[in-house]
């Protein structure tokens, strides 16, 4: 069976993780929650346990939906004595899309007029209404389409944990907050005799939540207090029992075993006074020791290791002060400098004025508000030895020279383009084989970084030599664009068994924003091969943007969601996304929520691109398909361009609405197009020479491309 728990955006991974663990035989990451594979077990164990969900549904019914009409019907053909008494009561939530039906409410009472109605008719009394505290919770979801009517079976709001009555001002969610403890790996570090510190604790969210992980303390216990958390008739009372005794027994192994270890500190008598109160109905006060303090003055704790985990003020409530945000990070810095810090910032620009160092950056949404998540590891890097500077030799000042000749060739048009992305270098001379790219950030600092991406040498070319002249390339790229080094990427090659590969990339999670049109795009240059944004794709998507105006966009192979994004900003009516790999899903959806393209309509899909195309029945005005030249994935059938792209473009072409259009590409070398092939479903016209911007002319093979159109 399977069921779907809600989250908030950025939670996603982190709850797919957390139902496998706790019984589910298969979780995946959706947008705004995960979808799971097992039983009711399963099920009313993510209800009790999970501290990241918001919602846990298990579905009634599935049902076409296309009007107001077919929701009354297919609501009202459901037997709904085998779940609700006839004088029980009943609320429904309700979520819609589509042209039919547009108001959420109108939806939700649609459907409780259907089950009244058979209620009544079967049994002469009806149930009534209660939004509070209902028998029993609905969750209605209408799209593409289709209804899915679903049993709310936490009854409402996980994240509720039942202490929380006093707080501040911009209170943080408890699920978000512990979203936060487990991207700082809080529960191995107090395993290992860690502290946890907040030095703005506000009304104490974060250390409470701590505290009661740390002690093995499920949420639902509080916040349901024994009663069970609905009286559905389908809801396994016994089953239930048995989870709610397993999780009594942990709580009270792990709250007889709890350390003193969490400390906080607020400026705002207030806020403290509601961290006390909080605490004590949480049961953890003697736990956890607070005190009123500037952050400036913050105090190391005493623990030896432990985890800073803080959510600073950022939103229009509380003014968001960079020098704050300093302050913050020169406290760490000073207090806890080999601790790990978690900080939950209002943008990048905040993030970035703590002035400290982060390993890995994630987007996480409080509210509607997309947030900066970044996790410092440690709080104060090991300062490195400084460079000594050094003349450029005979090499390196050839390549330099050619360095400034392109860029000072190509200066009028990256101004008159607006581009600020762009390839400076590509193998210009033989000997110094390798592609350097520039990206400029967007907005915050306007930092420069370049991308030094090393071509593989010849086997004739001795090894020493390859290692010299490629640093005298880099000398050259240094003294050219005089960046900090921290801003220069290097992918090198190695030459060991089974040829050249680029050897291991650095794990910085350093992700950062970067422009292409309208389009505001994250690229991550220092941890993958590729950076996020294939450069060479520029002229492509930026057709893509021109041309998706209330059209239904496809993006197949989506990578990081760069195309998906121009039609977004483009005026798409909508866009779906494809890829096989959560990590680039996940990066796709970030780049989406930077454009303010949340809503339902922009659609991310985990699945086989082949076989999702070839089960799916949507139609399509612009698709776009970028495929891999080879595909080995364990979770899908192997893929091969060459062989397979017959089949690919078969099912791509099917799927667009008269008048539509598909765009392939590859960068496949050798690839030849099956022209006999294709001409039976499409017709195909190479456009190629068009597709490729004036930064890559002396490269016109980095890729090719066609237009197609179902015959």
């Amino acid at each position: 069976m399977s069921f779907f728990a809600a989250c908030a955006k950025g939670l996603e991974y982190l709850l797919a993780d957390e139902l496998q663990a706790l019984g589910a035989t298969k979780a995946t990451a959706a947008l705004a929650g995960a979808q799971a594979e097992g039983g009711m077990d399963a099920a009313l164990r993510a209800v009790m346990f999970s501290r990241l969900a918001s919602r846990v549904l298990w579905p009634l019914a599935e049902f076409p939906c296309e009007n107001e009409q077919d929701l009354y019907q297919g609501v009202h053909a459901v037997d709904w004595s085998q779940h609700l008494a006839p004088e029980g009561t009943l609320a429904v939530d309700a979520h819609v899309s589509g042209p039919a039906l547009t108001h959420e409410r109108y939806a939700a009472q649609r459907v409780k007029d259907a089950i009244v109605d058979r209620m009544r008719a079967a049994h002469g009394v009806r149930p009534s209404v209660d939004t509070e505290a209902p028998d029993l919770r609905l969750s209605l979801v209408v799209r593409k389409g289709k209804a899915l009517l679903a049993v709310d079976l936490g009854g409402g709001p996980l994240h509720r944990r039942g202490w929380r009555q006093s707080q501040g001002e911009a209170p943080l969610k408890e699920n978000l907050a512990a979203g936060m403890l487990l991207r700082g790996g809080w529960p191995k570090i107090y395993a290992e005799g860690g502290a946890l510190l907040d030095p703005m604790c506000g009304s104490g969210t974060l250390l409470i939540e701590g505290a009661l992980m740390a002690a093995d303390e499920a949420p639902g216990l509080r916040r349901l207090a024994g009663a069970a958390p609905t009286r559905w008739k389908g809801f396994d009372a016994a089953l239930w029992a048995t989870v709610e005794a397993e999780a009594r027994e942990r709580a009270e192994r792990g709250r007889a075993a709890l350390r003193p270890v969490f400390f906080g500190a607020d400026l705002d008598p207030k806020a403290l006074q509601a961290a006390v109160a909080n605490a004590d109905r949480a049961g953890v006060a003697e736990v956890i020791r607070l005190e009123r303090a500037d952050v400036a003055a913050l105090k190391a704790p005493g623990a030896a290791r432990g985890l800073v985990v803080c959510n600073p003020p950022y939103d229009a409530r509380l003014a968001a002060d960079p020098a704050l945000y300093r302050a913050l990070g020169d406290a760490l810095r000073a207090a806890v400098p080999d601790w790990r810090a978690v900080l939950l910032c209002g943008s990048d620009d905040l993030a970035r004025a703590t002035g400290l160092r982060a390993a890995k950056r994630y987007a996480f949404f409080n509210g509607a508000l997309e947030c900066s998540l970044v996790l410092c590891d440690p709080v104060q890097p090991p300062a490195r030895e400084p460079r000594e500077a050094r003349p450029l030799g005979e090499g390196a000042q050839m390549v330099a020279n050619r360095l400034r000749k392109n860029l000072r060739n190509s200066k009028s048009w990256r101004a008159r383009e607006g581009v600020t992305c762009f390839r400076a270098y590509d193998a210009d001379l033989p000997e110094y084989s390798a592609a350097v790219d520039v990206y400029e950030e967007d907005g915050g600092a306007g930092r420069q970084f370049v991308h030094v991406q090393e071509y593989e040498a010849p086997g004739t070319i001795p090894e020493a030599d390859t290692r010299r002249r490629f640093g005298e390339l880099l000398d050259a790229v240094r003294e050219v664009f005089a960046v900090p080094a921290g801003q220069v990427a290097i992918k090198t090659r190695a030459r060991g068994k089974g040829g050249s590969k680029y050897g291991r990339m650095d794990q910085r999670g350093e992700f950062f924003v970067v422009r292409e049109g309208a389009a505001r795009l994250q690229v991550n240059l220092f941890d993958y091969l590729d950076t996020g944004l294939f450069l060479d794709h520029r002229p492509l998507r930026l057709r893509i943007a021109g041309e998706a105006r209330g059209k239904r966009f496809l993006n197949l192979f989506c990578y990081t969601g760069a195309a998906s994004v121009q039609a977004a900003v483009g005026g798409a009516a909508s866009t779906t996304s494809v890829d096989l790999s959560g990590t680039y899903l996940e990066w796709a959806g970030r780049n989406l929520a930077l454009n303010g393209a949340t809503g339902r309509q922009h659609q991310l899909v985990q699945a086989d691109a082949v076989s999702w195309l070839e089960a799916d029945r949507g139609q399509y005005d612009l698709v776009f398909c970028d495929p891999p030249t080879f595909s080995n994935s364990a979770r899908a059938a192997d893929f091969d361009t060459q062989r397979d792209h017959v089949r690919l473009l078969r099912a791509a072409v099917a799927r667009l609405a008269p008048g539509g259009l598909l765009l392939f590409s590859n960068n496949y070398r050798r690839f030849r197009l099956d022209e006999a092939a294709v001409a039976a479903f499409a017709e195909a016209r190479e456009i190629s020479r068009d597709t490729i911007a004036a930064d890559f002319a002396r490269n016109p093979r980095i890729h090719r491309c066609w237009e197609l159109r179902a015959r």
